[in-house]
């Protein structure tokens, strides 16, 4: 057994006095007078030891789960969607094949894993976004019911019907891609629609999807979590980034001679060129590939895309490719958000079910910072 002074066990530790004092004080330290120097106390150096190692680990710890929060290791398990090799895998399945033929209904009952029944409470007031959220907001007010997995089956039903009933102003039996396509008067997009939706349908622990978990783990319906989820969508770095991409593209695809000075610039101020890249997608994204090879790029578009792909080095994303699609087909300017809202919401569903089953509060701790 070795026995340290104050100035090598401080030096180990990496700490105050008054923190050694207190740990003595604690009994996680053993402490004895110094037998050369009585006014001075040793420290028993397994005891420092395994403290340090417990502050190391508690501090590479603290590093996980911060890093976890920005991008970083999943921080929860799932049996839904992952992104592995560069492929976005539902329940093991490629979600791009899948997208060739499936529909979002189809996917549902994959990712639910049971039969869906869309069914709508009532009828909403009003089409669009607006109707969504007041929909979803006022059965949202009410107290959580039974979460027996029967019952839950129903209500996730309910939220999808719902919601698809007031993005699309219709509840008959179409499926939801013929719905939108129908509400836009546009049938020709009916297909492209359907792909875009399959391969929006999830996407691992994305912000919504973890807000969604989040609010369901506290006990609250899914409705509450799919509205929260629709909340979190609703911003310019998720759901609404297809904007940005629009309004750039027509700002200086139509200038292709230009376009490479103001993209140079736009870098220059340190912003990321919207709609190039993604991270999880090291290769380029494919979903957007799935997307982009269905259909002819609008001519500002095609002129942003080259330019952007060689000044960035990275290739077009999932946003880019929602944005090109709704100029290509004449569709309206919240389709992208409607598309994305739609159809994530069952993505959204499977992990609220997910998450309910497992009856645990989703509570994490914070780093405290002073100043």
């Amino acid at each position: 057994m070795d026995w340290l002074t104050a100035d090598d066990a401080l030096r180990l530790l990496g700490t105050q006095r008054q923190t050694l004092y207190a740990n003595v004080s604690r009994g996680r330290i053993k402490a004895k007078p110094d037998p050369d120097d009585s006014r001075r106390s040793l420290y028993r150096g397994d005891d420092v030891r395994r403290l340090l190692q417990r502050g190391v680990g508690r501090r590479k710890q603290e590093a996980v789960a911060t890093g976890a929060m920005q991008w970083g290791e999943p921080v929860l398990r799932t049996g839904i969607s992952t992104i592995a090799a560069g492929r976005l895998l539902y329940r093991g399945q490629d979600a791009c094949t899948l997208a060739t033929t499936a529909s979002l209904e189809d996917i549902a009952m994959l990712l639910w894993q049971m039969p869906v029944h869309l069914r709508t409470a009532e009828p909403s007031l009003g089409q669009g976004l607006p109707a969504a959220f007041a929909a979803l907001a006022e059965r949202a007010a009410n107290p959580p019911g039974n979460r027996s997995p029967i019952t839950l089956a129903q209500e996730a039903g309910a939220v999808l019907g719902t919601l698809a009933q007031a993005l699309t102003g219709a509840d008959d039996g179409d499926l939801l891609h013929a719905r939108l396509a129908e509400a836009w008067k546009r049938p020709a997009a009916a297909d492209i629609i359907r792909r875009a939706m399959v391969v929006l349908a999830d996407h691992e622990l994305n912000t919504s999807t973890f807000v969604a978990r989040v609010t369901v783990s506290t006990g609250a319906s899914l409705w509450a979590g799919t509205l929260a989820a629709l909340a979190a969508l609703n911003g310019p770095r998720h759901g609404l980034a297809s904007r940005e991409i629009a309004a750039l593209a027509d700002d200086i695809g139509h200038r292709p001679e230009m376009a490479e000075a103001e993209l140079r610039d736009w870098l220059g101020e340190g912003r990321d060129v919207p709609g190039m890249g993604h991270r999880l997608y090291p290769d380029g994204d494919v979903r957007a590939a799935a997307l982009l090879e269905q259909f002819s790029l609008p001519p500002q578009f095609a002129s942003f895309r080259l330019v952007a792909e060689r000044i960035t080095g990275e290739t077009a994303n999932v946003d880019f490719a929602l944005a090109a699609l709704v100029a290509a087909y004449d569709l309206p300017k919240d389709a992208p958000l409607m598309l994305f809202a739609l159809a994530r919401s069952v993505g959204w569903l499977a992990h609220m079910l997910e998450q309910a089953a497992t009856g645990q509060l989703i509570r994490p701790r914070a780093r405290y910072v002073e100043g």
